[in-house]
C-alpha cells in the first residue's frame, strides 16, 4: 500500500492548491472563535449559536456573535483497526490516507496548524503540530504503511487521550469506518468534532455468495457459513440499525458527520460537506 504514497500526495496537493484562492474559501469553518456580543437572530444564522437563556428571557431568539481567530488548530485522527483493511475498489485505509492528505494540505493553504494521530485500541502514532509540506508526507506514509490487520479499537481511549492532550480549542476530524458506537460527548463540549465515516459499498450491500469461509480482519477469527439471501438481509438490517444509532448519537452530541465510500470522488465530497 505504501506504493500509493506518491500518487495520493500528488493528487491531493493538486486538488487543494490548483484552485484559485479567491474562488475557493477555506473548507474549515470550525469554532475557533472568541465571543464578542449578542444580537437578534436573523434568517441564515446557525441555530447552534442561539443563546437559549437570553432567548427565553427576551421572548425572541438571540445568537452569540464571535470574532474569528486568525488561526485554527486542526487535529487529524485516523482510526486504523482491522476492518479498514478492506475494499472492493480500493482499501478503506487508502481512502483514509487520501482524506487526511486533503485536510492537511487544506490546513497549510489556510495557514492553519495541523497535527495527526493514528489510533487502534491505543495511540499508535503522533505527529506534532506543523504547517510544513514535509509533515504531510510523513503523516500519509505512516497511515499507508501501518499494519491494521488484527488491530482492535477503543473509542474511550481516543476520547480520553484527546480530551487531556489538546489544551487549545481544536477542530478535530476523526476518520474511520465506525462499526462501533463512540462516545465523544465530553470531547465535543471542549472542541468541535467532525466524524468522517469511510465505508465500502460491498460491505454494506453484500451479495448472497453461499457457502464460504471468511476471516475477520480485526480479530483474525474465521467465520464459516452459508451466506444465503436471508442471511445477507439480516446482516444489512443489523447494519442499518447500527448506523441509525450511530447517526443519532452524533446528532445528540453535536458532532457533524458524513459518509464517504471508497469509490466516491473524495475531494468533491469533502468540499460539499465542509
Amino acid at each position: 500500500m505504501i506504493t500509493k504514497l506518491k500518487p495520493i500526495l500528488i493528487k491531493s496537493k493538486r486538488k487543494v492548491f490548483s484552485e484559485k484562492i479567491g474562488n475557493n474559501p477555506s473548507p474549515f469553518k470550525g469554532e475557533g472563535y472568541d465571543f464578542m456580543e449578542l444580537r437578534e437572530y436573523m434568517p441564515g444564522d446557525d441555530i447552534k449559536f442561539i443563546d437559549w437563556n437570553i432567548t427565553a428571557k427576551m421572548q425572541q431568539p438571540y445568537v452569540k456573535v464571535f470574532h474569528e481567530e486568525r488561526e485554527l488548530n486542526i487535529t487529524l485522527v485516523s482510526i486504523l483497526n482491522g476492518s479498514v483493511h478492506f475494499g472492493s475498489t480500493k482499501f478503506k485505509q487508502e481512502v483514509i490516507a487520501e482524506i487526511i492528505a486533503l485536510l492537511s494540505y487544506s490546513a497549510i493553504k489556510n495557514s492553519d496548524t495541523f497535527s495527526s494521530f493514528i489510533f487502534t485500541n491505543k495511540q499508535e502514532y503522533y505527529h506534532k503540530p506543523s504547517k510544513k509540506l514535509h509533515a504531510v508526507h510523513s503523516i500519509i506514509e505512516n497511515i499507508l504503511s501501518f499494519d491494521s490487520l488484527k488491530k482492535g479499537i477503543d473509542f474511550e481511549v481516543i476520547a480520553n487521550l484527546l480530551y487531556k492532550r489538546l489544551k487549545r480549542k481544536s477542530l478535530i476530524f476523526i476518520v474511520g469506518d465506525f462499526f462501533e458506537i463512540p462516545n465523544f460527548k465530553l470531547l465535543a463540549k471542549k472542541h468541535e468534532v467532525i466524524a468522517i465515516i469511510v465505508r465500502d459499498k460491498l460491505e454494506e450491500n453484500p451479495p448472497p455468495f453461499g457457502l464460504a469461509s471468511l476471516q475477520d480482519p480485526q480479530s483474525g477469527n474465521n467465520l464459516d457459513g452459508d451466506f444465503t439471501q436471508s442471511a445477507v438481509n439480516s446482516y444489512k438490517e443489523q447494519l442499518n440499525k447500527h448506523d441509525q444509532i450511530l447517526f443519532e448519537k452524533f446528532k445528540k452530541d453535536s458532532i457533524r458527520y458524513t459518509k464517504i465510500y471508497t469509490d466516491d470522488p473524495i475531494w468533491k465530497k469533502l468540499k460539499q460537506f465542509l
